[in-house]
């Protein structure tokens, strides 16, 4: 048995963190396929906001209130949705939080916010939804890493950490799932123009320089919409690893190709500089 989705009508899709940027766009794009909805987020009114965009669309999605680090709440979650509506056809964990600063800065408080909502969340949801897809033997699990699960930025110790550890538990979930007729990729966002700079926490110079980044992002106006779009061809086309943006994929193909000068240029001095001025203009 081969892995086809190819056609979303009708198909029941989730997705976490679909009360703004990347979860909302990508529920506004399986709307457009004709999927059937459960939206998830933490904040209600957010979610509702997302739930008007698609009514709009002619699609009535269904509204839960999860935290995906909660895996009591995950449980109850899968339970219901099993109950009422069914197996997912797609499962799309999307729900994560940002860090940034320096590793002496970064108190272990953030550690463990970061990780247990970037990390155990997509377990979590890999594991109270794979289950059910497993015994009807199709499916397709979406993880939402980013460039930094295979680019280690400096002053991005925790975030990359937790990115990297999403990209290890979809390639060995990719390769287990395959038995099942379960496809599982791992999107890689660039700079992509959401709000979770502005959310994350920040530390050190970073801290200092956390306005300064979301207007970067800001200016580069490259939207969710985007990323959205590579999910759904990442299902399609039953790819592993989805980098979005020239900057993920320049990244990309350098980690792979010459991993050893990607290092030399973070450590050089003009590039330090460069960060240095980026931070204080």
């Amino acid at each position: 048995m081969s892995h086809h989705l190819k056609d979303f009508n009708n198909k029941l899709v989730l997705v976490t963190g679909a009360g703004s940027g990347i979860g909302r766009a990508t529920a506004l794009k399986f709307a457009d396929l004709g999927a059937k909805l459960v939206i998830c987020d933490r904040h209600l009114a957010a979610l509702e906001e997302t739930a008007q965009l698609l009514i709009q669309k002619d699609n009535y999605p269904v509204l839960e209130i999860a935290d995906v680090s909660d895996w009591q709440a995950m449980q109850w979650l899968a339970d219901r949705v099993h109950a009422q509506h069914g197996v997912l056809d797609v499962l799309v964990n999307n729900a994560g939080v940002a860090s940034s600063g320096d590793f002496l800065s970064t108190p272990i408080e953030d550690w463990r916010w970061l990780l247990d909502i970037n990390v155990m969340g997509v377990v979590h949801g890999c594991k109270a939804f794979g289950a059910k897809m497993a015994e009807r033997k199709s499916g397709h699990i979406v993880n939402l890493a980013s460039m930094a699960g295979y680019y280690a930025a400096p002053e991005m110790a925790a975030y990359s950490a937790s990115k990297h550890a999403v990209m290890g538990l979809s390639e060995s979930l990719r390769i287990e799932f395959a038995e099942y007729n379960i496809g599982v990729s791992a999107i890689c966002p660039g700079v992509i123009n959401t709000n979770i700079v502005n959310v994350m926490r920040a530390h050190g110079a970073a801290e200092q320089a956390q306005a300064k980044i979301a207007d970067i992002y800001r200016k580069r106006n490259y939207g969710p919409e985007l990323v959205a779009e590579a999910i759904v061809g990442a299902i399609i086309h039953n790819r592993a690893v989805v980098p979005v943006s020239p900057e993920a994929w320049a990244m990309y193909a350098g980690k792979r190709f010459t991993p050893s000068l990607i290092d030399v240029v973070q450590r050089s001095k003009p590039f330090r500089k460069l960060k240095d001025y980026a931070q204080k203009h």
